[in-house]
């Protein structure tokens, strides 16, 4: 995950700062080896979570947005959920 640390940081922030009920998505960070049948899954547990969901916070670091997460964007607007960009929201110092 390319921003692991900073996805947990800016969770930290919208609960504590924001009331925001975050459902984090940080995996592997001793990477283990994946599997195709564990990636399946945990691009369906994604899609769970954003079906669950009011809205997508989308951390863009540097505007960067992967294609998976490019993915989960068209999904949530498909399914009108709202969709924020982190670099809306905490602009970077």
């Amino acid at each position: 995950m390319k921003f692991a640390e900073q996805m947990k940081q800016i969770a930290w922030k919208l609960e504590t700062e924001q009331s925001v009920n975050v459902l984090q998505c940080v995996y592997n960070e001793q990477k283990e080896p994946v599997g195709e049948e564990a990636l399946k899954r945990i691009k369906e547990a994604h899609y769970r979570r954003i079906d669950m969901s009011d809205a997508v916070y989308i951390v863009d670091i540097g505007g960067y947005i992967g294609n998976s997460v490019r993915q989960e964007i068209s999904y949530a607007r498909e399914k009108g959920k709202e969709v924020i960009f982190h670099s809306n929201v905490f602009k970077e110092r």
